[in-house]
């Protein structure tokens, strides 16, 4: 069974993949290729079924950074498989619904893979073993959330509305995450199985408060808890498909379920009583009152959810084993009728052209299917007998009437849990009554009609669902149920019945209150107020723009006393700051370094000494002149490559050697973009402390050096060089530790390389050259360095290859040879100029770039399927004929994406640079200038 859980996560991202990969494939493909996913899973899930009915736990767990706790463990115990089989059951049925909804203007392939790419994100965090896994995922549906809500990008609403989400479930995750931390310091391990088994000793511990509130802080952002409800219905600017998946089965439900989660390791203490019982409460009747007076459908449906998932908290809150199990059995109840209602909002917004219910009315003639279905899924939102919204909410009441604490609290929850059922049934009148019954429809631009057969299916479904349930609870949800709260509450797991009929009882009483309560205060309110023209306040949505705009002038102030556009003011802080770090640990505790007696230096080693401090000298004589002092610091560099060499260290002189190439060539480039005279002298007390910094700076820099190159011989590379050939199979130990002992920080490093050459590519691509820059004329040919650029590529190119392949062995890799492969392509952009060599060559260097971060994360994971953690090498001796025997390392994967990346992401820098277009602006073509336009502090044009 082990590796049905990889595959089971893996599904949703390997077809996110699989419909990125076929951009121009037809809507129905891409919904297709989307539908393999939860249909794949939902078939594992299945297969599963039954261990997790018998009460067994399945894992599988894979080392992935062992010495901080981090195993890639999955778990699927009863409440994951439930939450998964939502998920990918939900899932399902809105890739369906979706390829009705999207216009032919939307990208479909785009949508689908952000609703995938947010479906893997859930299952991995709810099948997580791991809590620092789980906290990765977490991370992920805050991601993919916020780019389903802003989907429709051009809509100022959608982008606040995911700026919002992201903000606020960006921010609790933060929390989570310390709060996740402390239990781990707690507990000693981040294992799920430990955590939970370790309650006792989490609630004992003087760090529970802080954990307990940090994880909640997470928990109640996530769950659209008050005070942090307000993002939700802002949320609603995205697709309905998107609203109908997110809120209904998913996103929303992340919260409560991390709190069923930790409830058995966080729950049975006052604190966790009062406060989770008491946000719950207030965010139930909070939602629930709020829902009555909107005008949108979304709109309504959204505080609707925010009601029920504090009724959900409020469950939880109150901990006995009864309020677990109703808790458990509304997240199921919850899911099915509010995506059922969303997407009949949709198709109602979809046929109609509005949400607006002042606009709506008499839906019922001409959507007649519609509008059954809706009235059904309203009626379980509202608690009515034999839908299953009814069984939850009897639960509820039951448990209200018994909850803990002093008695003013039991009095508290059951007035709460009655007038949330008074509210609940009064919103659900106002959706169904607005919209199906009275007069209109009105100010329609179109004629509505019942949509396409299959766009109903979904909604068919999951009200048959909730029929279902209502009517035969225990042979429809009761094994589900019970697998899912055994696992939570173990032991303690309470005899229950489902039976729709308890007889005369305070909580049947309770039920008939609230629709009778909610009937008369919905009619009432429509007699004493105008229900249409209430003015809603987003109060919740000024409160955190002003917070925002407070937070964005702070830092606006704070910038632009730091960095104020002076490039010397921000190296000067800069160098302050290592200066400080680096002297901290001698202050604290002063010591006399040990160094050993230096060795003579060899004539040599003096000549490139002198050489190198005589350019650096002279770079400090001729700096106004640029391209001189840009080609004495290539001296430097240059002196600095030899000196490697000097030292034996040839992999570094041709990383030295190479960097500063394109180095040279960056900074000619840039020249384009400076101002054409440099500003006025600094005073001689700027220059003089600028120095005594500068040679502190080099004076430390130099001593710690020496005390790295003068340390005894029994250190790590000792070490390294007695590990690499066993165990990495290479015997280039420089290329071993990038590629395999530390590769992860080499995937690090070369993502953020990959993200830097984007920025460049994202800052310059509309950059205008200003008009005093343009020499007239056209272009000067050069046709023998032309061709000779030409005839060295192919050589170059084999040089590059070579370089590549001997790297694990021999001085080479991935990073000198993507950089041997970009000199002579860069050689040719300054000859013959961008669109001679892109006509020619193609590259498309953005894709390059995520060819080469796609095929190291593959190459680095693909060790995981064989039980390793990641990036593990390993080896296999080819006997080829002819050749003979020639041995490979699966490194060698990661070096191709090493390879790609850097070039890739050093040929878009350069590349981007050297395209500087002529400006738009007709006075610039016409070479006028406008000495009024030119910035006082660069020189530039405005």
């Amino acid at each position: 069974m082990l590796p049905s859980l990889p595959l089971l996560l893996a599904l949703p991202f390997l077809m996110a993949v699989a419909v990125a990969a076929f951009p121009r494939s037809s809507r129905s493909t891409a919904a297709w290729l989307a539908a393999l996913a939860p249909l794949g899973g939902l078939a594992i899930l299945g297969w599963l079924t039954p261990a997790i009915m018998d009460g067994q736990v399945v894992r599988s767990v894979m080392p992935w950074l062992p010495q901080i706790g981090l195993d890639f463990a999955l778990r699927l115990d009863g409440l994951a498989w439930m939450f998964a089989g939502m998920v990918l059951g939900i899932g399902a049925l809105v890739v369906l619904y979706a390829r009705y909804y999207l216009s032919s203007q939307d990208n479909a392939h785009r949508f689908y893979c952000y609703l995938l790419l947010f479906m893997g994100a859930m299952l991995g965090m709810v099948i997580s073993g791991n809590l620092l896994l789980l906290m990765v995922f977490w991370e992920m549906t805050s991601i993919s959330s916020f780019l389903l809500i802003g989907f429709w990008s051009h809509r100022k609403d959608a982008r606040e509305g995911a700026r919002m989400a992201l903000v606020i479930t960006g921010g609790g995750g933060l929390a989570l995450l310390g709060g996740v931390l402390l239990i781990g310091r707690i507990v000693g391990s981040f294992d799920l199985d430990v955590v939970l088994a370790a309650g006792d000793q989490i609630r004992a511990s003087a760090l529970y408060p802080y954990a307990l509130f940090l994880v909640l802080a997470g928990i109640f952002t996530k769950s659209a808890q008050f005070p942090f409800h307000f993002w939700l219905p802002h949320a609603m600017a995205a697709p309905t498909p998107v609203s109908a998946y997110l809120h209904s089965a998913t996103m929303v439900k992340a919260g409560v379920f991390l709190l069923a989660r930790l409830h058995p390791a966080l729950a049975g203490t006052d604190l966790f009583f009062y406060t989770v019982s008491g946000i719950g409460a207030l965010t139930l009747l909070i939602g629930a009152w709020n829902a009555i007076f909107q005008h949108d459908l979304k709109g309504l449906l959204a505080y609707s959810t925010i009601s029920h998932l504090g009724l959900i908290t409020l469950l939880f809150g109150l901990s006995t084993p009864m309020a677990v199990v109703a808790g458990v059995f509304h997240i199921l109840n919850h899911a099915t009728f509010k995506a059922s209602l969303f997407m009949a909002a949709g198709i109602i917004d979809h046929e109609t052209g509005t949400r607006d219910m002042r606009k709506l009315g008499g839906l019922r003639k001409l959507m007649p299917f519609t509008s059954a279905l809706a009235i059904i899924a309203s009626l379980a939102m509202a608690g009515i007998p034999l839908l299953n919204g009814f069984l939850s909410k009897e639960m509820l009441f039951a448990e209200a009437l018994t909850a803990g604490g002093p008695g003013t609290m039991r009095t508290a929850v059951s007035i709460a849990a009655l007038l949330a059922g008074v509210f609940g049934v009064a919103y659900s009148l106002r959706f169904v009554h607005d919209t199906f019954f009275g007069p209109g429809p009105h100010d329609l631009d179109r004629v509505p009609h019942e949509p396409p057969r299959w766009m109903k299916v979904p909604v068919e479904i999951l009200v048959v669902i909730c029929v279902a349930v209502g009517i035969a609870p225990a042979l429809t949800v009761a094994p589900v149920l019970h697998a899912a709260a055994g696992s939570i509450l173990g032991n303690a797991m309470p005899e229950y019945s489902l039976s729709v009929w308890h007889g005369f009882n305070l909580p049947l009483a309770m039920s008939a209150i609230g629709v009778v309560g909610g009937v008369a205060l919905y009619f009432g309110l429509r007699r004493l107020i105008n229900l249409h023209g209430v003015q809603n306040t987003a109060t919740g949505r000024n409160v955190f723009h002003a917070q925002l705009d407070t937070v964005s002038a702070l830092a606006m102030r704070l910038t632009n006393g730091i960095a104020n556009g002076s490039l010397q003011r921000m190296l000067l802080g800069l160098v302050l700051v290592a200066i400080t770090v680096a002297a901290a640990p001698y202050i604290a505790s002063p010591a006399s370094p040990n160094w050993t007696r230096p060795q003579p230096i060899p004539l040599l080693g003096w000549a490139l000494w002198l050489v190198m401090m005589a350019c650096a000298v002279a770079t400090l004589r001729v700096y106004k002149q640029r391209l001189l002092a840009v080609l004495l610091v290539g001296g430097v560099g240059l002196m600095v490559s030899l000196t490697f060499v000097f030292l034996s260290a040839p992999d570094l002189a041709l990383t030295q050697l190479l960097v500063e190439m394109v180095t040279l060539v960056l900074m000619l480039l840039g020249m384009n973009y400076l101002p054409a005279q440099s500003g006025p002298e600094r005073p001689r007390w700027r220059k003089q402390r600028d120095a005594v910094i500068a040679i502190i700076a080099g004076a430390g820099l130099g001593a710690l050096a020496y005390s790295a190159m003068t340390l005894p011989p029994n250190t790590m590379a000792g070490e390294m060089l007695a590990r690499a050939l066993p165990e990495a199979y290479g015997q280039n130990v420089v290329n071993v530790i990038l590629v395999d002992f530390r590769g992860f920080d080499t995937f690090g490093e070369i993502t953020v390389f990959g993200i830097a050459a984007l920025v460049v590519h994202a800052l310059l691509r509309r950059t205008r050259m200003a008009p005093e820059q343009i020499m007239p004329g056209p272009p000067i040919k050069l046709p023998v360095p032309a061709d000779l650029a030409q005839i060295m590529f192919p050589l170059t190119l084999t040089v590059s290859i070579f370089l590549f392949l001997r790297g694990h062995n021999a001085p080479g890799g991935g990073f000198i040879a993507g950089l041997v492969l970009a000199v002579p392509l860069l050689i040719q952009y300054v000859i013959q100029g961008t669109a001679s060599v892109e006509s020619r060559f193609g590259f498309d260097y953005i894709r390059c770039i995520g060819m080469g971060l796609l095929i190291a994360l593959l190459s680095g994971s693909a060790s995981m399927l064989f039980g390793v953690p990641f990036l593990t090498s390993g080896h296999l001796d080819l006997h080829l004929p002819l050749i003979g025997e020639v041995p490979l390392a699966s490194a060698i994967g990661f070096d191709i994406g090493v390879y790609l990346v850097v070039f890739g992401g050093a040929m878009l820098m350069l590349s981007m640079m050297a395209t500087v277009k002529p400006s738009r602006t007709r006075s610039a073509r016409k070479g006028e200038i406008d000495l009024q336009r030119r910035s006082a502090r660069t020189g530039e044009m405005h």
